[in-house]
């Protein structure tokens, strides 16, 4: 893993959150986007070197909702830049981590991504997250 990628967090709206962080951040959402796969929409912040994204669901089923629904807003996870994603992949199995999704998949900001379970990482969902090629 080279960096933390970005910051995930949980929101109701982003109508109500994006202003929100626009404030606290003294900058504006750079960029938007919707994951139908993961029936969310996204805003993407940069602070320096740090990325935030908001996540609000688009489905009352969807992950992002239920996870409000069970923990209220707020931090959702943690992505870790990756060089290579099979690489990764392989290292973390054979490390003994089980994950949520093992194939990567398309997510917001031309990534490829894929999640580790929180029950064995203290209870924080870590991403994966690699530049998609050949866009």
């Amino acid at each position: 893993m080279q960096k933390v990628e970005h910051i995930g967090i949980a929101v109701k709206s982003l109508d109500i959150s994006v202003p929100l962080f626009e404030k606290l951040l003294n900058t504006s959402c750079y960029k938007t986007e919707e994951v139908v796969s993961e029936k969310v929409n996204t805003a993407f912040f940069r602070s320096g070197d740090t990325k935030l994204e908001l996540l609000e669901s688009t489905d009352p089923s969807g992950v992002i909702a239920r996870f409000i629904e069970k923990k209220g807003e707020g931090l959702h996870h943690i992505a870790f830049d990756v060089e290579d994603m099979d690489a990764e992949i392989k290292r973390l199995k054979a490390e003994g981590f089980v994950f949520i999704d093992e194939t990567p998949k398309p997510g917001a900001d031309n990534k490829l991504v894929c999640f580790l379970h929180p029950k064995q990482t203290n209870g924080v969902l870590i991403e994966l997250c690699a530049e998609r090629k050949g866009n």
